[in-house]
């Protein structure tokens, strides 16, 4: 059975059983982008469908970030950082769990599926904790399937 995805470039669309999904990390530069290159030196194998994006803190995430990723085809998105009381910048990740509060309720009433949006704290030290986090994160995403849906809220907001 082949996908709903058109072809691009000459390529073929992929079966649902080639299907891999795509997810995007923002992630602290100082706790989560190091625990995450401590996971890649122990050589710990986890999912390699995960595109990480590197910020000074996690407190400079902003909305538009999120739903650019999906935009540009995401089936997921991680923001992670610091662990509260660890941040290199003293308090970037509490304004980071503030801000995905207000972030949550945003996307939700627009009609994001939140079980593609996934908030954690990773430590420079939790290189397993990093691994662990992807393989669960790719697994979820993997069960609901590419994110399609992102293409409906785009045409209702044509409307």
């Amino acid at each position: 059975m082949v996908s709903d995805e058109m072809e691009t470039e000459g390529k073929p669309a992929l079966s649902e059983k080639e299907w891999q999904p795509k997810i995007i990390a923002f992630v602290c530069n100082w706790c989560t982008y190091a625990g995450a290159d401590l996971a890649g030196t122990s050589r710990i194998v986890y999912e390699p469908h995960v595109r990480v994006i590197k910020l000074p803190c996690t407190g400079r995430i902003d909305v538009s970030f999120i739903i650019k990723a999906f935009e540009q085809g995401a089936d997921g998105v991680m923001v992670s950082g610091c662990h509260p009381g660890d941040c290199h910048y003293t308090a970037g990740n509490y304004h980071a769990r503030r801000r995905f509060a207000g972030f949550r309720d945003l996307l939700e009433f627009c009609g994001f599926d939140m079980r593609r949006v996934i908030f954690s704290w990773v430590s420079a030290a939790e290189g397993k904790k990093w691994a662990d986090l992807v393989n669960e994160v790719v697994g979820k995403i993997r069960e609901l399937g590419p994110f399609k849906e992102y293409q409906n809220l785009l045409a209702q907001s044509a409307l």
